[in-house]
């Protein structure tokens, strides 16, 4: 096992993972920029070292301070958490050679499934359903009409280097195809270096579902059962849930045998999330995220599994030690991402924190790094918190979530509480009656009416 892990992040996620590290007796390095220097992981980690000033690119990106920071502490091994460097292959690549263990999948598989072509090609390959669509990239308008032509309209123009929204572009009818087109490559140039954008067909009203897996060195792949992640404002999700409402048992063991076999061909290790997209009971793959998920907590209720610990034990060489019968699903969980930002206009709100006081009582967690008097940086991500619920059943869920948020207290900043509140007393969120485009209209029936 490790003697010391380098959390190269930040927020509550770096603080998640040191608490993990501390219950395995693992020492924990806390990597900071100037901005960070009072944040409560490095305040809580065994050793920090400053890596730079506030952006991003100048700190939390900056490979060659992250590992002088591990070498000078003599960490053996990094855990990227999510967001930064978490699926770049080339640091995954550079901390295996620098021989220092890199707490995730292998750059391989990095570079395969962040390539979004390939990662279609290699799971249609593999016999997993895919949403119907272009082969590879669309290198032209001509042969963008014939595709749209052959599976219908509206078609659904995507970044292949890319996601969280950005080169996605609609066309609902061939009036609006050559524009979509154009301001997709554009909009992929723009955020990730590369034009390139393939083509599928548009679902009018999906759910978004993913299903997270463990992969050990051996051979092993186990499944945790699916997330619900349909509650998203611009790609972005707001609300999980852990199981989804709609899906049966019997669609979740499906998906489940087909995801594992497929991760076992390629020979997958430690932690990823399939996502896929379903519409009237059948399944189509969209992306795999070869890292830790933000809402991994609402899977961790309903298993009773520590996912964290798991991906360190994993990365160390251990056999995963359990098979698929040995998992099982207790109750329903959901979490609610709270940000810091206005909760109608979505305006970032970085500042001073007055008052903390998160809720408590039976079945209720709260991830976050925030505490009274800490100032929410302008730099970064304006995730502050995450609320997760667990009951027997999602009605005691639900019951237990609208109690957590009326407690819920964060003082001195806007944040996103108020449209939580709100979602939860939705009828159609309480009946779980809502698609990927759900969240969109509600925000704009409810949004308060803008001061003349």
């Amino acid at each position: 096992m490790f003697r010391k892990v380098l959390i190269a992040n930040r927020g509550e996620i770096a603080l998640r993972i040191h608490r993990a590290c501390q219950e395995m007796g693992i020492r924990t390095v806390a990597v900071h920029s100037t901005a960070d220097a009072t944040a409560m992981h490095v305040r809580l980690a065994d050793e920090s070292v400053c890596i730079g000033p506030p952006p991003a690119k100048e700190s939390y990106l900056n490979i060659p301070a992250i590992l002088s920071a591990a070498s000078i502490t003599g960490a053996d091994a990094i855990h990227p958490g999510y967001g930064f460097l978490s699926e770049n292959a080339e640091f995954a690549a550079i901390v295996e050679a620098h021989g220092i263990a890199f707490i995730g999948p292998s750059a391989a598989h990095i570079r395969m499934m962040g390539d979004k072509i390939e990662a279609k090609r290699t799971m249609a390959r593999l016999g997993v359903p895919l949403v119907p669509g272009s082969d590879g990239p669309v290198e032209s308008l001509a042969e963008a009409e014939a595709i749209a032509r052959r599976i219908g309209y509206p078609v659904l123009f995507k970044a292949a280097a890319g996601g969280g929204g950005r080169g996605m572009k609609v066309a609902r009818n061939a009036g609006e195809l050559a524009e979509a087109f154009a301001l997709a490559r554009a909009e992929a140039k723009a955020a990730f270096g590369n034009d390139a954008v393939y083509l599928e067909k548009y679902l009018d009203r999906p759910r978004h579902i993913e299903l997270q897996v463990l992969a050990d060195h051996h051979g092993n792949v186990v499944h945790f059962g699916e997330r619900d992640c349909s509650l998203q404002r611009r790609h972005q999700k707001l609300v999980e849930e852990a199981g989804s409402p709609v899906l049966s048992p019997g669609e979740r063991d499906r998906l489940g045998r087909i995801v594992t076999e497929a991760l076992r061909e390629i020979g997958y290790r430690n932690a990823g999330t399939l996502e896929f997209l379903w519409q009237d009971g059948q399944f189509a793959f969209i992306e795999m995220n070869t890292r830790l998920q933000v809402e991994h907590p609402v899977t961790e209720m309903i298993c009773g599994v520590d996912l964290v610990r798991e991906q360190i034990r994993l990365a160390a060489g251990a056999v995963l030690g359990y098979a698929q019968e040995d998992i099982r699903f207790h109750g329903h969980a959901i979490e609610c991402r709270i940000t810091a930002e206005d909760p109608d206009s979505f305006t970032p709100t970085p500042g001073r924190v007055t008052t903390y006081h998160p809720p408590g009582g039976l079945g209720v967690r709260v991830d976050s790094a925030l505490y009274s008097g800490y100032t929410v940086p302008p730099y970064y991500d304006s995730l502050v918190a995450k609320l997760i619920v667990h009951g027997p059943d999602r009605a005691t869920a639900l019951a237990r979530l609208k109690r957590a948020l009326a407690e819920f207290v964060i003082d001195g900043i806007a944040t996103t509480l108020p449209l939580h509140r709100r979602i939860v007393e939705d009828p159609e969120f309480a009946a779980g009656d809502y698609t990927i485009h759900w969240l969109e209209r509600f925000v704009r029936r409810t949004a308060a009416p803008l001061a003349a």
